[in-house]
């Protein structure tokens, strides 16, 4: 039996021991009755489905995006690869295994990104929307630059959330210039850097930082709440007047562009607009680059419940 042989290099018949993450793991029953566990195995090469047979516990839901102990051989079923689990267990404080094999992250270096962000920042003009945005970045700093931007549609990997603002900030940057006569600059900057920070409260994480599941105030409240009352009292503090603060406020709540995908308001004004649009698009083109990368040329991908549809990858 072959060790730690990773998820992109497994071979049909191939049977392998070794560390992995589990993720997406769900407990159902087979038609004869039998328990069993469906999940994904994934390291820093890809990932793929997996299945544990007649299996009553320990392992739950709530132990996904966790490291674990694996035997088992890779298969496929219906045509697509499909991993069988034959044993399985946590990964413990004694076990030797480097978690940057383990979990996928963002392609950039943290640090230089989070320097492109503060550079984004200090261009701005408007006193009070930068001393708002400096506030807050490095109140979460140090999540701001780790964590998942999502549990699994998008940039759901290490420092997902500042590859996704960063690409935002960008392309808000650009916009901000040629639509110059409808746009306010700083306020939009601000809210493309604000707009998922209470992810940070949203999304729970394993020990390797990748998503979980939501957290009780996550699923209570919200992201795009959480964030917009952090905004307001966060603007109280620095004295920034309540009209400023409430179109920010406006922005975050209204960034996901419709109430069917979780808007808690339409956009109503330019920059509100313009920032659920640059979400939108740069969310989208990362599902893209995702499915295209295990996609063959000429080939479409398989159907992407995000996009409702499949995608094709040209030469």
């Amino acid at each position: 039996m072959e060790q730690n042989i990773r998820v992109a290099d497994l071979q049909k018949g191939q049977q392998v021991q070794g560390f992995y993450v589990l993720k997406d793991i769900r407990r159902k029953v087979s038609s004869s009755g039998s328990p069993y566990i469906s999940a994904r195995i994934a390291d820093v090469s890809g990932e793929m489905d997996a299945k544990l047979w007649n299996y009553t516990g320990p392992l739950t839901e709530a132990d996904s995006g966790k490291a674990v102990l694996l035997r088992g051989e890779a298969g496929e079923f219906n045509g697509a690869p499909q991993f069988t689990i034959f044993r399985i267990r946590l990964a413990g404080p004694g076990d030797s295994y480097d978690p940057r094999d383990l979990a996928p992250s963002a392609p950039l270096d943290p640090e230089e990104a989070l320097a492109e962000v503060h550079s984004i920042l200090g261009s701005m003009e408007d006193v009070d929307y930068r001393a708002l945005c400096e506030t807050l970045l490095e109140r979460h700093k140090e999540a701001f630059q780790s964590i998942p931007a999502a549990k699994s549609v998008h940039h759901a990997f290490l420092s997902g959330l500042l590859m996704h603002t960063l690409n935002m900030l960008r392309a808000a940057d650009f916009l901000a210039s040629l639509y110059g006569e409808v746009i306010r600059r700083d306020l939009l900057l601000a809210g493309t850097l604000l707009h998922d920070f209470g992810k940070e409260r949203e999304l729970g994480r394993s020990d390797l930082g990748l998503v979980t599941e939501y957290t009780v105030p996550g699923k209570l409240l919200g992201h795009l709440y959480m964030g917009a009352r952090e905004v307001s009292q966060t603007a109280r503090e620095l004295g920034i007047p309540e009209e400023k603060s409430l179109l920010l406020e406006h922005l975050i709540l209204s960034h996901h562009g419709e109430p069917e995908f979780g808007a808690a308001v339409v956009p109503q004004c330019a920059e509100s607009e313009l920032l659920s649009i640059i979400d939108l698009m740069d969310s989208r083109m990362e599902i893209y680059a995702e499915a295209l990368a295990e996609t063959g040329e000429g080939n479409f991908s398989e159907k992407i419940y995000a996009l409702g549809k499949s995608v094709f990858r040209h030469d």
